[in-house]
């Protein structure tokens, strides 16, 4: 390994100054040049050199394709791998992990090619490595953006250890649709939490050195409107205005292009008739133009070769031309610039200038993470044994999972749980299983290394546990790459359930999704309990009143009975690995839950998409007590849980709401206070939130909007005086040309503990 590293440093010494850069005569040191020169300089050096086939190769991504321990390949599509990686073609890999492999693949990329220019090794860190967060929606209902980028360090510093240089995350869709499987790896429905959340996993995932070996590069995905899916159904059309694209799905992108994300992904849909990896406007005009973002745009899996199935290009040499010139940079296994590139180009049909706009793009991000430096930086086994699954980074997801949960109704006070003395009957399908915490995306954790909800109960022994499944959610595995199947007809332990129930003080019920019915591909038409769970839930009910709904689901869920009827509901998600711990902290109190709904949870099915930042109409009342206005007849039009919802086992009072004035001039801060009181028995935390309406707008503007929060923590009987200040940047938005504008006019200003708030002030803003 020493005589391999030192062949390094000779070889890249060797390969710089060759690139024209002169030799420090007096210290006689390359590296010290290297140091010398910017990375601009450095990649453009790099650039001269490189022929166009090394160039298209460098726009090519391929997936794993043989075990680098064994044989090299010999035949089919692995054996044409191997080879272009031998020759240069390769300009990153996807789904190579362990510090051997990637150092193997390293090898040969850096060892064996005519210029060594080392690979991207990418991955689907999505939430955790190994160890694993709660699934991206969860960890964004705790509002705590310290809790979060945490979330994001733990992630980066394992995989990194495993030899990944790069993530496919953060995902910051917007997405008001809860049948959309996706939402699960999402920041949820409004653009400004969404944005505060993406700026915390791009700082997580990137830290502050990204040529630190615990840092790796990040990426914004799904550039644009994937979350927007007509029907919720995944790989769908997307048709949205402008004002909804301006302003609700490109303010996360921004803000993740402003912290400084290397990478952006484009998405499977399309919109406005064009699929966005062919999209100019998006890719061009958009992010590297307004934006000036300077890194790269990686197409989804295959998403170039899928232009075709669209009907945008006619076979994959077209689909090269819309995609290249659109500004798609990298080709993940599409297999189209790899194939197409270099003759399009020496046919004149794409200039060789945007080839190099891309190749540049791409080795600016090597460059910057330190690989020309050191290829190996991420290749250190026994760094790989020490980080991976560390004790510190059990505690840093088990505290972002307590502050995931969502404590939804308690009515009766039923938590937090007595200590002792109590008979509890724990029932359910989720109640004892370990793999569908881990969520869907845990590709690099095991099956079954969850802590689950029985195992965490089981660790307060004042108490009688008993425990029932009740039925099974499932029938056979459950895998990432299969179609869930639901068990619709067995019901042969809802009875010895019931049974258990009847002796009960307390009935805890964990009931919900399977791990694998949410994320990708993942859509639904229903949203209520699968399966016989519903069945389960009222039987229990009919027995025992005194139950404890804990839901494990990836996406909001249709619940309106359980609301109805069941006393306490625990919203505890898909948590990871430390699921059972968390839940059980909450329900015997040791944690007090302070979480908050980061999408609206519908009554049914037919209100979807329902969220909170609606838009008035034209008739949002009943005024004239009539059938003509804004509404349903069958369901009234609130949600079941609004935006922003989540209980504590303590209580908070708003009081003394103040606007300090009525009129301010555009440009002019505007100073918002509230106090804040803990009226109840307990310690808690409070997500303070602040929403405006602008009322009358030269495009409409929805019923609120989040503009502010703070999430504080006070002690029993404490009150807080929290401030928030309004500026330009809160009270503007973007017109249909994609202007930010402030207009003069009048505005109201809510306070509250969720989006349906009841203090209201006003002002006037002026020219």
């Amino acid at each position: 390994m020493i005589k391999r590293h030192y062949k390094i440093i000779i070889a890249a010494g060797m390969m710089f100054s060759f690139f024209g850069f002169v030799m420090n005569k007096k210290s006689g040191s390359s590296m010290e040049v290297l140091k010398i020169a910017t990375v601009e300089q450095r990649v453009d050096s790099l650039l001269k050199i490189m022929t166009l086939d090394e160039k298209v190769g460098q726009m090519n991504l391929y997936n794993g394709f043989w075990d680098v321990t064994g044989p090299t390949p010999e035949e089919g599509s692995a054996k044409l791998k191997y080879e272009h990686l031998r020759k240069g073609w390769v300009g990153a890999m996807l789904s190579v992990r362990g510090a051997r492999n990637v150092q193997e693949v390293q090898r040969i990329a850096v060892e064996e090619t005519r210029l060594g220019i080392p690979l991207l090794i990418g991955f689907d860190v999505i939430h955790g490595y190994k160890t694993l967060s709660p699934i991206p929606l969860a960890e964004s209902a705790s509002w705590d953006m310290e809790a979060i980028q945490k979330s994001a360090r733990v992630a980066a510093t394992e995989a990194s250890a495993a030899g990944i240089n790069w993530t496919f995350a953060p995902m910051v869709d917007i997405s008001r649709d809860p049948r959309w499987g996706r939402v699960m790896e999402g920041g949820g429905e409004d653009p400004y939490l969404g944005s505060k959340i993406a700026r915390a996993r791009v700082q997580g995932f990137q830290g502050d050195d990204l040529t630190d070996k615990s840092s790796i590069a990040a990426c914004a995905k799904h550039f644009a409107a994937y979350g927007f899916s007509e029907a919720g159904k995944e790989y769908n059309s997307v048709d949205i205005g402008t004002s909804t694209l301006y302003n609700t799905v490109l303010p996360p992108f921004k803000a993740a292009a402003d912290s400084g994300v290397k990478t952006f992904m484009n998405s499977f849909n399309e919109l406005n008739g064009v699929p966005v990896t062919g999209s100019e406007f998006l890719q061009r005009d958009i992010l590297k133009g307004a934006w000036n973002f300077d890194g790269f745009v990686v197409s989804d899996w295959a998403s170039i070769n899928e232009l075709i199935f669209w009907g945008h290009a006619k076979d994959k040499r077209e689909a090269a031309i819309i995609a290249s010139k659109a500004g798609s940079d990298l080709d993940m296994e599409g297999y189209v610039y790899v194939r197409e590139l270099v003759k399009l180009v020496e046919d004149g049909v794409v200039k060789e200038s945007i080839v190099d706009d891309a190749v540049r793009r791409i080795l600016k991000v090597k460059f910057e993470l330190g690989l020309f430096d050191n290829p190996y930086i991420y290749c250190d086994p026994e760094n790989e044994k020490a980080v991976i699954g560390k004790k510190a980074h059990h505690e840093a997801v088990l505290d972002v999972a307590k502050k995931s949960i969502v404590l939804l109704k308690n009515e009766g006070n039923l938590l937090p749980l007595p200590k002792k003395g109590q008979k509890i009957a724990l029932i359910g399908p989720l109640a004892a299983d370990k793999n569908s915490p881990l969520g869907s995306w845990r590709i690099a954790s095991e099956d079954n290394t969850a802590v689950s909800v029985l195992e965490g109960m089981k660790k307060y022994t004042g108490n009688t546990l008993t425990h029932k499944k009740g039925v099974n959610l499932v029938d056979g595995h459950a895998a990432f790459i299969e179609e869930v199947v639901v068990n619709t007809t067995n019901r042969d332990g809802i009875q010895d359930a019931v049974n258990t129930a009847k002796t009960a003080d307390v009935v805890v019920m964990v009931l919900g999704e399977h791990g694998f019915q949410s994320g990708e591909a993942r859509s639904r038409t229903k949203l209520d309990l699968p399966g016989l769970q519903q069945e389960l839930l009222e039987a229990v009910y009919a027995v025992n009143k005194n139950i404890v709904l804990v839901l494990n689901n990836g996406r909001p869920l249709a619940i309106e009975w359980a609301a109805e009827h069941i006393p306490t509901i625990v919203e505890g998600w898909q948590l990871g690995t430390q699921s059972g711990n968390a839940i059980a902290q909450v329900l015997y109190g040791d944690y007090n839950p302070s979480g908050k709904l980061p999408m609206t949870f519908p009554r049914n099915v037919g209100q979807v998409p329902i969220y909170y930042n609606y838009k008035s109409t034209g008739r949002p009342s009943n005024d004239n007590d009539n059938v003509f206005w804004s509404h349903y007849i069958d369901v009234e039009n609130t949600p079941l849980y609004p935006f922003g919802h989540g209980l504590s086992y303590t209580t908070f009072a708003y009081k003394n709401f103040k606007v300090h004035g009525d009129e301010f001039a555009i440009g002019e801060d505007i100073k918002v206070t509230v106090d804040v009181t803990n009226t109840g028995n307990y310690d808690g935390k409070e997500v303070v939130q602040l929403y405006i309406r602008d009322l009358f707008g030269s495009v409409t503007r929805p019923v609120k909007e989040l503009k502010g929060f703070e999430l504080a923590h006070f002690k029993k009987g404490e009150t807080k005086t929290i401030e928030f200040t309004l500026t330009e940047k809160e009270l503007g938005f973007f017109n249909n040309q994609g202007k930010y504008i402030v207009e003069a006019g009048d505005f109201e200003v809510f306070v509250g503990g969720s989006s349906y708030t009841v203090l209201k002030d006003t002002f006037i803003l002026k020219h």
